[in-house]
């Protein structure tokens, strides 16, 4: 293992079976929830914008590494209460990641579409430029021209290729990540207490 990586999974707390424990304190349920809408029962609020970015970000520095998510409580909930956070935790990570999916599908169609708009282009440059050697003769203006639309082929194309290169990669570890908390097991905590299991 990296020693990089390995110095980072030290930090964490780890369960009998060596998964990280991603850590989250809380007073209480409800502060885990948005309280923009108070009377949406808890399946339907959105999580907390620093628990997202918590969890997130917790997820991208243990890379790869096997997790479980434990809840630490001031007072432990009921059981049909931690049925509704591991439900709200899935559902709320699912529905992140077709946002994200459905980002890079737009992501790739417009790289596809500035790709293909490029090699037109391209194509009509080099017609023309068979159609002025076939006349015999290319003045100024018409190599003018032809080197322009030949420097706009290649910027289309090279900005289509440069989106997917740049953003690809981006889009999918994040689709990985929502998918990974959204499956993750989740284990509930009194504090100084044995934890209640998934």
């Amino acid at each position: 293992m990296n020693p990089v990586r390995k110095k980072i999974l030290e930090r964490y707390e780890q369960t009998d079976d060596g998964r990280v424990i991603i850590d989250v304190a809380s007073g209480r349920v409800e502060d885990l929830y948005e309280d923009f809408d108070r009377t949406a029962p808890y399946h339907r609020k959105d999580l907390e914008e620093d628990l997202v970015y918590y969890l997130t970000e917790c997820v991208r520095e243990i890379g790869r590494a096997e997790f479980v998510i434990r809840f630490t409580f001031e007072q432990l909930p009921t059981e049909e209460l931690m049925n509704r956070v591991r439900t709200s935790v899935h559902k709320f990570f699912i529905y992140q990641k077709e946002l994200e999916a459905g980002a890079m599908k737009k992501m790739l169609r417009t790289s596809l579409t500035l790709f293909v708009i490029g090699i037109a282009i391209l194509g009509i440059s080099l017609w023309l430029g068979h159609l002025t050697i076939v006349k015999g003769e290319r003045s100024f203006l018409d190599t003018f021209f032809l080197e322009g639309i030949t420097i706009v082929a290649w910027v289309s194309m090279w900005e289509g290729l440069a989106m997917l290169l740049i953003n690809l990669f981006p889009h999918l570890n994040r689709i990985g990540q929502y998918i990974s908390i959204a499956e993750a097991k989740i284990i509930f905590e009194l504090q100084n207490a044995d934890p209640q299991h998934a």
